[in-house]
């Protein structure tokens, strides 16, 4: 069984996090892994060391004991590992052919000065599957209704489409197309690509609306059309391959999952994979 990976530092981002990876392993039908990331030895003394880690290990134990009777299909485990946050995440993931990692994001609370600093956006760039990032103070109680997928003129923009389907189809959402038009020459292919994908999702069964919009800066035209249309979740991808992506994610998706106050869903280019599929 392929598992859901949530990263945690215990801090009220990460819990937020853990809480909505229940509600879509449970959907998914599979199980989670939940995992806190130690740091080197060097920046602690040994002592240090072990006593973050026997809390850790507490908190860890105790959020499984809480969350386990919610788990419908799949067990919620947990696991410590060594290194950097974004590239510890990566590895695991890798290792146990992980659906998707989901990660809070907020402000240093806590547990998470622990975390060392690291960033959502430096998780989506090592992870070798798509990364849901949700920000602290979301009500992921409420339903996921409407997805936001914002389609470009360029080769990698309809590659989103299918894993943003397979989570309408999890979810029982309406997809929203909505195409960025950067200049005026490039309409009659802008309209091509958002007719393909529309037709997809038309294929699909999947309930959805399509809208052309010019814009000037990338970031906030989608997360404006995001609040007019009350999305719950965007959609992005990294613009980049990974290889790429491991040095400098994109401009545009580091301030989507920078400024979203909604949950992003971001997936690298070659990310093919039906984020519904499972063992």
């Amino acid at each position: 069984m392929k598992p859901i990976i949530v990263g945690t530092d215990f801090s009220e981002g990460s819990k937020i996090a853990l809480e909505l990876a229940v509600d879509v392993a449970n959907r998914m039908q599979t199980g989670i892994m939940l995992v806190w990331v130690r740091r080197e030895k060097k920046l602690f003394s040994g002592s240090e060391l072990n006593t973050m880690t026997r809390l850790a290990q507490d908190k860890l134990q105790e959020l499984c004991d809480n969350l386990q009777p919610s788990m419908k299909h799949g067990k919620l485990e947990w696991q410590i590992v060594n290194g950097k946050v974004s590239s510890a995440l990566a590895t695991l993931a890798s290792k146990l052919s992980a659906l998707m990692i989901i990660v809070g994001t907020n402000g240093a609370s806590g547990f998470e000065k622990y975390w060392m600093g690291s960033t959502a956006v430096r998780v989506v760039q090592d992870a070798p599957c798509p990364v849901l990032s949700i920000r602290a103070g979301y009500d992921f109680h409420k339903q996921l209704e409407r997805i936001v997928v914002p389609i470009r003129v360029n080769a990698n923009s309809r590659q989103k489409v299918p894993p943003a389907a397979s989570m309408a189809k999890i979810f029982g959402s309406e997809v929203h197309i909505l195409g960025l038009l950067e200049l005026k020459e490039e309409e009659g292919a802008l309209r091509t690509y958002v007719a393909q994908s529309t037709d997809y999702l038309e294929r699909e069964g999947i309930p959805y609306s399509f809208l052309i919009r010019e814009f000037s800066t990338y970031s906030d035209t989608v997360l404006g059309y995001a609040e007019e249309v009350n999305a719950d979740l965007v959609v992005i991808n990294t613009e980049q391959d990974r290889i790429i992506s491991q040095l400098f994610l994109g401009t545009n998706a580091q301030q989507i999952v920078n400024k979203s106050q909604i949950p992003v869903l971001c997936i690298h280019p070659e990310d093919y994979i039906n984020v519904a599929a499972r063992v």
